[in-house]
């Protein structure tokens, strides 16, 4: 074994100050990462150009378009259509949400990077954190976690995985299939899932759900919801126009004190915000807002069908599609003293006046002829696209601004054309894998998925330089020989013992390693150490090199994975945060890996 030079002390000495700074935290993690791109090259630990090689390697790269396509699939509501049914199974409770989509992560990166598919799951997420009030660092880590672990469910889950069979060639062993780790990842999936459900509330922070950014609509709105109602769909009978006089919306708003925001026409067509004389149709969907008790009693007396949830209009009236907001008349408003009939807004801007409130009353009846008075609070209901236009004509004052997502599902074809081509490229023609999603990215821009604007702010460039400047770390750790002197050290210390002993040892070593360095470093370095050592103890080999394979995904404890850097920001996480759980699911990791790898492989 080398001698212990002075080029191995300091990397070892840069190694303990970028930990100790990730947990006092006393600069952000990326700012860490680039004093280590700095600070290296100064030591002459690493060249200059292998010092800034992170921001232009593969890896870095390829997480850039990633996250690019990822937010191009979301611009085009293809995600949420994904996740919509898990949501809709787990309900509302937030362990079920985090099994349901946890699985779900942990089966897609069982075939792709796993930071592909926490990147294309984020902003849906988001999104339901958003609509079901859950805090999302109790959603987040727990998810993102899954996406590494689904990792190890196949061979072409993870890069140390796909690494293995070439490394394991000039031993002569033989490879491994693509589904041989498949029982140890599903168990490792589902332990690391039982850790957040059984322990969750003492290893998550407890964070409360953004009042910001819960619910597009002011908290007024929110005040006035038992007067005003939910949205209710109901169904006319064939004969409803058979027996009567015509029936308008404005009729029913009269009559009801309910409001009509959307019906069909013969055969099937939908009309938002239809106007105040629009008639009532036999065999007619409509979507209303209302008292449970007002629409219930409308339904009972007109022959109705009230449906028990919303079916014909439920895409339209999606949360991130249409919504509630107040508007206030302002005293240089050009609509005071005119009528709602007057200003027409449902034909002029296709929404719907809910109410009215005025010095403290509520009106939701005859608003249509009450002239408008300076300090008159409007409730709209209508798309978000709609009302921006309305907030734009600067008539009215947005108590809250509308600051949401407009998505664009008329190009759902050529974001899942883009990704498509983008996987084709990497499975058939074997391109480099940066160069076959900055295709896709690219694609996704020229063809107008998003704008390119859109595309710099939906990546998170702190995860991108907290990656590319420890790359030029885990160079200085293998190009001086610090790595192979640890590992010799460490592996030399144990001797001769037990197989399941060693197979615990090697997998302790290799989370030690893929914590500082990257996973394929430290896989491509351990695995022909450990092939000699279990041969030294008569051992398997396989499954030792399977070990390294399977543990160097086992990076929870610090935010340097690509996944838990991606996920630090939007989860409002710290350091700490990874340390508490993280250190809970990496010693439930070993213990389930080496259990499951000796009880389903043996090994000796």
């Amino acid at each position: 074994m080398e001698p212990l030079t002075l080029d191995m002390i300091l990397v070892m000495l840069m190694i303990a100050v970028a930990v100790f700074l990730f947990i006092v935290e006393w600069v952000r993690v990326d700012v860490v990462a680039i004093l280590m791109m700095v600070v290296l090259p100064l030591l002459h630990l690493v060249t200059p150009k292998e010092a800034f090689t992170g921001l232009s390697s593969n890896a870095v790269v390829s997480i850039i378009a990633v996250i690019i396509i990822g937010a191009g699939l979301d611009k085009t509501g293809m995600i949420n259509q994904l996740v919509s049914p898990i949501v809709r199974l787990a309900g509302k409770s937030p362990s079920r949400i985090v099994i349901f989509i946890s699985v779900t992560i942990a089966g897609i990166s069982s075939f792709m990077q796993n930071i592909g598919a926490a990147a294309l799951f984020l902003p849906a997420v988001q999104r339901v954190s958003r609509s079901l009030k859950v805090p999302i660092s109790k959603l987040l880590m727990p998810i993102g976690f899954s996406a590494i672990l689904g990792g190890t469910i196949t061979l072409v889950g993870s890069s140390p995985l796909i690494l293995l069979n070439d490394l394991l060639t000039p031993f002569n062993l033989k490879p491994f299939g693509l589904f041989d780790v498949t029982p140890v990842g599903v168990l490792l999936v589902a332990s690391g899932i039982a850790c957040f459900i059984l322990f969750g509330r003492f290893i998550l922070p407890q964070g409360e759900a953004d009042v910001d950014t819960a619910a597009p609509v002011g908290s007024s709105v929110e005040s006035y919801r038992e007067q005003l109602g939910e949205l209710h769909e109901l169904l006319t009978p064939d004969d409803f126009t058979h027996y009567r006089d015509p029936i308008t919306v404005r009729d029913l708003r009269r009559r009801y004190l309910v409001n009509v925001v959307a019906l069909t026409e013969q055969p099937d067509f939908k009309v938002l915000s239809p106007s105040a004389d629009a008639m009532i149709r036999s065999g007619s969907d409509i979507l209303v807002v209302g008292r449970e008790e007002d629409v219930e009693r409308m339904a009972e007396q007109l022959g109705m069908a009230h449906k028990e949830s919303l079916e014909f209009f439920k895409e339209e009236a999606a949360e991130h599609l249409a919504g509630t907001v107040e508007a206030v008349v302002g005293p240089r408003s050009p609509w005071i003293g005119r009528t709602l009939r007057q200003i027409n807004l449902r034909d002029h801007f296709q929404v719907v006046p809910l109410a009215i409130f005025r010095h403290g009353e509520s009106y939701r009846a005859e608003i249509s002829d009450m002239p408008l008075q300076v300090g008159d609070a409007i409730l709209i209901q209508g798309t978000w696209k709609r009302l921006q236009e309305l907030q734009a004509e600067r008539s009215l004052l947005f108590t809250t601004p509308i600051d949401v997502e407009l998505l664009r599902p008329e190009k759902a074809f050529f974001a899942g054309f883009w990704l498509l081509l983008a996987l084709v490229m990497i499975l058939v023609f074997k391109i480099q894998l940066s160069v076959c999603l900055m295709t896709g990215a690219l694609g996704m821009i020229l063809t107008r998925v998003l704008s390119i604007d859109e595309a710099y702010q939906a990546v998170d460039w702190r995860t991108i330089f907290l990656l590319a400047g420890l790359i030029p770390l885990g160079i200085a750790t293998e190009k001086t020989g610090t790595a192979a002197w640890i590992a010799h050290t460490v592996l030399g210390a144990i001797g001769t013992v037990q197989p399941i002993v060693l197979l615990a040892v090697i997998g302790l070593l290799s989370t030690v390693f893929t914590l500082v360095i990257s996973n394929v470093g430290a896989t491509v370095l351990l695995v022909p150490l450990v092939v000699n050592m279990a041969i030294a103890a008569n051992a398997d080999p396989r499954m030792a090199a399977l070990v390294v394979g399977l543990a160097t995904s086992n990076s929870f404890i610090l935010p340097t994975h690509q996944v838990n850097a991606l996920y630090m920001g939007p989860g409002h996480y710290r350091s700490v945060d990874f340390m508490k759980a993280g250190l809970l699911v990496s010693v439930v990791f070993l213990v389930v890996m080496v259990a499951a790898i000796y009880l389903f492989y043996g090994a000796s």
